[in-house]
């Protein structure tokens, strides 16, 4: 198996939402970005939630636009051994400083998982941890959840909350 390292935060002082996936994919691993895959619905998401297209810029727009809109990203798993996408196929992961970067994001409301993986790391690394912080459990983006994208744009519309 082979050793995955997820990227740095995308994250500033004003950060009000902070989505955590898990660890990047191949093709997003590939491309040095964040939810790459063509497939993954999460720029998609965002575009709806935030009501700006993210998908028709590039990728550095797409972060700097997340930021605008005080939305941050990163990751629960700092690095991992897993052949391929799967977060199923995570091994022996190491996570993230959360709370140290929680820490330095003083306008900080919510906290999103992008899926259940996420979620069950994120949760345990920030066990006692999270107050005032709201927790948001979201449904994957990812293609391997085949949750209709309308339902799960219901789901991420709750980050709305927060970004108001």
């Amino acid at each position: 198996m082979t050793t995955k390292r997820c990227f740095p935060p995308v994250v500033d002082p004003h950060t009000r939402v902070l989505v955590l996936g898990s660890l990047p994919g191949e093709v997003s691993l590939a491309q040095a970005q964040y939810y790459a895959h063509k497939q993954n619905r999460f720029w998609h998401l965002m575009s709806d939630v935030l009501d700006v297209d993210l998908v028709g810029l590039d990728y550095d727009s797409r972060l700097a636009t997340l930021r605008r809109h005080r939305v941050g990203l990163w990751d629960v798993v700092a690095e991992a051994r897993r052949e391929g996408s799967l977060d199923s196929s995570i091994r022996d992961h190491q996570g993230n400083d959360l709370i140290g970067l929680i820490a330095t994001l003083p306008q900080l409301r919510a906290i999103a998982f992008n899926g259940g993986t996420a979620a069950k790391i994120g949760e345990k690394a920030l066990a006692g941890h999270c107050d005032p912080h709201a927790i948001v459990k979201l449904p994957s983006s990812s293609p391997a959840y085949t949750l209709a994208y309308a339902e799960k744009l219901i789901a991420w519309q709750a980050l709305c909350e927060w970004l108001a």
